[in-house]
């Protein structure tokens, strides 16, 4: 029997941690992983779009995923993203996330060629065997990766019994309706766009991961706790002030993640170091929106949570 209820809460992106000569920090993604623990979230989604993966060596990957599990110590869900342009690296890592104990793997589908659906979904499945203990998670996010998961994709994709779900990034929220109703209550839907977790929620996704949760994880933790004691209007609230927020952050010149890092930096001492070419690094004028992104969370905190 599948053990769904540990996919089903709040799971930040985790974010990619250097250190000052720009290489991936055992120290920073220990530090991540215990505010995440301390934060009380459900888990994390490690090597994903925030995880700046596509940026990433397998090697960076795999000491990025050794971390969290040492520092996770079995404190929190850990889904790993370990998809790369190639099956082979792909499969590689997915064996090496399995051997982690990881509780499941995803993947995006292969970008830059326009892959027929039997193709994508061949990629997938060898993926899949080679973590044959662990669940497999469907990353659907068109906007970037090209691809878009399609209801015949998806049917033929639940004939692998290690498919629990799908992390649905698209905007439409009647995707989630979509994948929901067509896979029953045997899977996990998760919300995606970070602007929308209370309409994915309300709709059908069971849990949600996101890129800015890291930076504001009570206010998502509180929306959450809110949707299940039916008090929408606070959740509204909540998702107004997170939105505010977001907004605020996407006004900057350099890369969201840089933004959010050092929104960490100012509001939890996290130092995480900044982002890799060619993601833009802060312009000067965005640290001054990095503070005001960051007084606007601790007056959302202060004003929503108990």
């Amino acid at each position: 029997m599948r053990d769904l209820e540990k996919y089903k809460g709040v799971i930040p992106a985790f974010y990619a941690c250097y250190g000052k000569d720009g290489t991936a920090s055992a120290d920073g993604v220990q530090a991540l992983t215990r505010y995440f623990v301390e934060k009380g979230v459900k888990g994390v989604y490690v090597n994903g779009s925030s995880g700046e993966c596509i940026y990433q060596s397998k090697d960076e990957k795999k000491l990025i995923l050794e971390n969290v599990m040492e520092a996770a110590q079995g404190r929190l869900t850990v889904i790993a993203h370990v998809a790369c342009n190639n099956t082979q690296d792909s499969m590689e890592l997915a064996a090496h996330a399995e051997q982690l104990g990881v509780d499941a793997i995803a993947a995006i589908p292969p970008i830059y060629f326009h892959l027929p659906e039997h193709a994508i979904a061949e990629y997938w499945n060898d993926i899949s065997a080679a973590a044959p203990n662990t669940d497999f998670v469907i990353y659907n996010i068109p906007q970037l990766a090209g691809v878009s998961l399609t209801m015949p994709l998806f049917a033929q994709m639940r004939k692998n019994p290690r498919v629990i779900g799908v992390k649905n990034s698209s905007m439409p929220v009647q995707d989630i309706q979509m994948f929901k109703q067509a896979a029953g209550e045997g899977y996990v839907i998760f919300n995606g766009p970070d602007e929308q977790f209370i309409s994915g929620r309300i709709i059908g996704a069971q849990g949600a991961i996101g890129g800015t949760y890291g930076a504001m994880p009570e206010l998502f933790l509180e929306m959450d706790a809110c949707l299940k004691r039916g008090e929408l209007e606070k959740a509204r609230d909540i998702q107004y002030a997170a939105n505010e927020v977001i907004y605020k952050m996407c006004e900057a010149h350099g890369n969201l993640y840089a933004v959010l890092k050092e929104v960490l930096r100012i509001n939890e001492g996290l130092d995480l170091g900044g982002v890799r070419k060619p993601l833009p690094a802060l312009a000067e004028e965005d640290y001054a929106i990095a503070k005001e992104a960051a007084s606007l969370i601790r007056a959302a905190k202060e004003r929503y949570i108990q």
